[in-house]
């Protein structure tokens, strides 16, 4: 048995990819247990890592005896390693096209979605797994019974399961990040400066992206930032959310906005050690709207469908938090840290009055309600399957 048993909401829909596809491809960040739901979706499959140097070097040097072992099927884990395979694993497929032979994971998405598009287009599946979702973490002993607790500690598998200290287990995950999967990505010679701007990342999470006052804040240019900002998507420590709009009119504001994939990270790097200092940290707002960004992402990704989310905001002030448009009903989500429902948490879902939308507001508090049609849905509700009431 492999290390995270913790059931995953993923599990299902890897599973029935494999009846569909001779390949599956699962990606994510490092340590968000790909390794280990591959090895118990497919216990009867061989293992092998391509992150050893040696096993890199034969699939490398001679490919199609490589693959030739594993008649019975394979997990290809770090596979990321090796782009060069793919093409003789292409030619692998065609060959026996048998669905679910080979199941491929990678914690990098730029050079392995490279060589999967180049290679198996229509020939896999393509998966992302997340760390730990709110739902999933409610069948841990570690699941978390105050919202300040859910924020600091995130959702990655390790610290949760084995007792690591948070805060130590970040940080160490951060400075390895930088260390090893920077050098790997992308030639980046002042390691410094990149952590500088990954910090500086954190400190703008849910906000509005400025490229050229993000870079300038660290001292590089706007091409530069940019380029990192990849650098950063591909690692899934950060993803963007773009602006939604009914047609072009200028008022609207198109820039995407940066959140963190996890929260729990983000306190890490902000410099926050415990859970009591959110209470008056200014940025817990943000960090619980990227919290919940966050677990509308991995409801979605998790369950094999794309998360459209978007934001939007007029230059005349009216602005929605996140937005999924076609839900079937369009889903239209403000996010509150506060504790306590105030009137004012509605105003913006109020200038809504299309009936095409479906409105919630996620709060801080522990007490579900309705008003003015607006569903009031507390935070610890998003450990519920059908919390945003869409099908699976």
């Amino acid at each position: 048995m492999t290390r995270f048993a913790a059931p995953r909401t993923l599990h299902a829909t890897l599973v029935r990819a494999a009846t569909q596809y001779p390949v599956v491809t699962l990606t994510g960040p490092r340590q968000s247990g790909k390794t280990t739901l591959c090895r118990m979706a497919f216990p009867e499959h061989a293992y092998v890592s391509l992150e050893p140097l040696d096993t890199r070097e034969f699939a490398a040097q001679d490919p199609r005896g490589f693959l030739a072992q594993f008649a019975g099927g394979v997990i290809l884990d770090e596979a990321q390693r090796a782009p060069a395979l793919f093409s003789y694993l292409q030619e692998t497929v065609d060959r026996d096209p048998r669905k679910g032979r080979f199941i491929v994971s990678g914690s990098e998405n730029l050079t392995l979605a490279g060589a999967v598009s180049q290679s198996l287009a229509g020939r896999t599946a393509m998966l992302v797994l997340l760390p730990f979702s709110l739902e999933e973490r409610a069948v841990l002993p570690s699941r978390p019974n105050l919202l300040d607790e859910a924020l600091f500690t995130g959702g990655y598998p390790r610290p949760l399961v084995e007792g690591i200290p948070h805060e130590r287990w970040l940080q160490d995950y951060f400075t390895t990040y930088v260390q090893r999967d920077v050098r790997q990505l992308a030639r980046i010679g002042d390691l410094d400066t990149f952590s500088r701007f990954v910090r500086a990342c954190a400190g703008r999470t849910a906000q509005e992206l400025n490229l050229s006052q993000l870079g300038g804040d660290v001292g590089v240019s706007h091409n530069t930032a940019r380029a990192w900002l990849g650098v950063l998507e591909a690692s899934y420590l950060v993803f963007r959310i773009p602006a939604w709009h009914r047609n072009i009119k200028k008022q609207i504001i198109k820039q995407p906005k940066l959140h963190f994939c996890d929260t729990g990270l983000a306190c890490a790097l902000l410099g926050i050690r415990h859970h009591e200092q959110l209470a008056t940290h200014p940025l817990r707002g943000a960090i619980f709207e990227s919290f919940v960004a966050s677990e509308l992402r991995k409801w979605h990704l998790h369950r094999g469908h794309p998360a459209d989310l978007h934001h939007y905001r007029e230059s005349r002030g009216s602005e929605v938090d996140l937005l999924i448009p076609g839900h079937p009903r369009g889903q239209l989500i403000e996010c509150k840290s506060g504790q306590t429902m105030q009137a004012e948490f509605l105003r913006h879902l109020e200038s809504f009055s299309d009936e095409q939308w479906e409105k919630r507001l996620v709060y801080g508090g522990e007490q579900p309600q309705t008003r003015g049609g607006v569903k009031i849905v507390p935070w610890s509700a998003m450990a519920d399957a059908g919390c945003f009431g869409a099908s699976s």
